[in-house]
């Protein structure tokens, strides 16, 4: 088989970090690959996030333009992605909202991107500092953010948590998460529930698998028996929204994905989503290394198909943007903007495990035909956008011919009808979500994928930066710029002891 070039985009050279040409293109063995050539550092090739040429092709004509933010924070000076904060050439806005609060951490996480320790420093934002950075999240226009994730480090460190949840939900922000590693949470009880009570929406649970020696080689302690606990308190506090954040890494974890899918159907009332997030490769790294460390989305899916037996398949999964139809048909039937994911089409995959009755799972797929009610969803929006109320409003009811099962349709026509959260809700909790987005890094940068993304951070700047420029290019000179030295930290603060409690 010949080579064939896909599209032709820029990229990162993974050494310096300067932007370079590159180019999308199926090899011999018919992989899908990013090449691309730094004049001061040579050559470079890497998988692609869909590597299947089918899967890669299926995936973008689900693809959707975005419109951006009325407002960027930055201009047009410096060649994308070094104007990022949100320049006017970012095609999308926020969905997901990041505050890092600290890059402090109650473990030493051998694959982690984030730790005072290791970085020498200690970035750990003021109270103020993280109230300004939610006004100017909330600030954005046409649309704000409605979903906001705490993160850090380990959120959990800080003390004033409760504090910051009830200040961002009186700033406006309707769904909020902490993403954890659960150690806090699984040992004191108090913490939790004061969290939960002052806002606490989702736990973004780190969860790398169900045994010991996986969380050994990625977490450095055995921490399986902290996540079941985590699992529990929620359930004893009356939170129901957990998400399993799985680092997959090849030959460490990656033959546990069916059971962690199993895991989370058992597991169903207080466990709602799955989302893998294939490890993202940074530093120095010989081709050789890299190729054996590598996985991507069409792995997961691969994966996934085999270790459930075909529960979930391949054609059950749909790319992100795929959804978008749904938010332009409802803004269209409310008059309101909501957030659309008009993210890259190759960032991510998803599908939704539907619960018919006890121990009896299918997907989404087989109770609808998910791809004609996209559809129809984009007919509602263009009809109503026309002026054409009478015959937007039939396609909106019309689409639910498309929906085979008459539960779902009367978990899905609340949401069309008033598009509100909490009729989201109910359907979440009828479902599982099992998701994989992959994040890229230096090797596979695509900058078309970065002026797409939905998921950006907020920092003390004033900036708003996209996930993966954040973490690929940005985060080392925001972070020391707004940090003390790591020593002269512990002189005033005691750091947290490690602990697999």
């Amino acid at each position: 088989m010949s080579e064939s070039v896909l599209r032709k985009t820029k990229s990162l050279c993974p050494v310096c970090l300067k932007v370079v040409d590159a180019e999308l293109f199926i090899d011999k063995d018919d992989k899908v690959k990013i090449r691309k050539e730094c004049k001061d550092h040579g050559y470079c090739e890497d998988t692609y996030t869909f590597s299947s040429p089918e899967q890669y092709l299926w995936a973008e004509k689900f693809s959707h333009k975005g419109d951006g933010i009325e407002n960027p924070r930055t201009s047009v000076e410096k060649e994308c992605p070094f104007d990022c904060g949100i320049c006017p050439n970012h095609k999308s806005h926020t969905v997901l909202a990041i505050i890092d609060l600290t890059n402090r951490c109650n473990l030493r996480c051998p694959i982690c991107f984030a730790n005072a320790a290791e970085s020498g420093y200690v970035y750990d934002l003021s109270f103020e500092q993280v109230r300004n950075i939610v006004k100017n999240l909330r600030s954005n226009s046409p649309v704000p953010p409605p979903a906001l994730q705490l993160s850090g480090g380990e959120p959990t460190l800080r003390d004033d948590l409760p504090d910051i949840l009830k200040m961002a939900r009186e700033e406006g922000f309707v769904h909020i998460e902490v993403n954890t590693n659960g150690v806090r949470f699984a040992n004191d009880m108090d913490f939790f529930k004061r969290t939960y009570d002052a806002g606490l929406d989702t736990i973004y649970l780190q969860f790398d698998g169900l045994s010991n020696d996986i969380y050994e080689k990625t977490r450095g302690l055995p921490l399986l028996d902290t996540k079941l606990k985590v699992i529990e308190n929620a359930r004893k506090i009356g939170l129901g929204s957990i998400v399993l954040v799985v680092t997959l890494v090849k030959g460490v974890n990656d033959h546990q994905i069916g059971e962690i899918i199993k895991f989370a159907m058992k597991n169903h009332d207080v466990i709602r989503c799955i989302n893998v997030q294939p490890v993202s490769i940074t530093g120095r790294i010989n081709p050789e290394e890299r190729r054996s460390m590598r996985i991507n989305t069409t792995d997961f899916i691969d994966l996934a198909e085999k270790q459930t037996n075909k529960l979930v398949e391949a054609k059950d999964f749909f790319p992100v943007p795929s959804v978008v139809p749904i938010s332009l048909a409802v803004g269209s039937l409310k008059h309101r903007r909501y957030v659309a994911f008009t993210t890259s089409p190759w960032c991510g995959v998803a599908t939704f495990l539907f619960k018919l009755k006890e121990d009896e799972w299918v997907p989404i797929t087989k109770l609808a035909n998910v791809e004609k009610f996209f559809n129809s969803m984009m007919k509602v929006h263009k009809e109503l956008s026309k002026g054409h109320k009478l015959r937007g409003r039939f396609y909106a009811l019309a689409s639910l011919r498309h929906v085979k099962a008459n539960i779902v349709k009367s978990l899905l026509w609340p949401i069309l009808s008033t598009g509100s959260y909490t009729a989201l809700g109910n359907f979440m909790r009828r479902i599982v979500m099992v998701g994989c987005m992959h994040f890229m890094d230096p090797y596979n940068f695509d900058i078309d994928r970065l002026q797409q993304c939905v998921i950006h951070y907020g920092l003390p700047d004033g900036t708003i930066r996209p996930f993966c420029s954040m973490n690929s290019i940005h985060r080392s000179n925001i972070e020391k710029e707004y940090s003390v030295p790591y020593n002269e930290f512990l002189k005033k603060k005691r750091e947290p002891k490690l602990t697999a409690k």
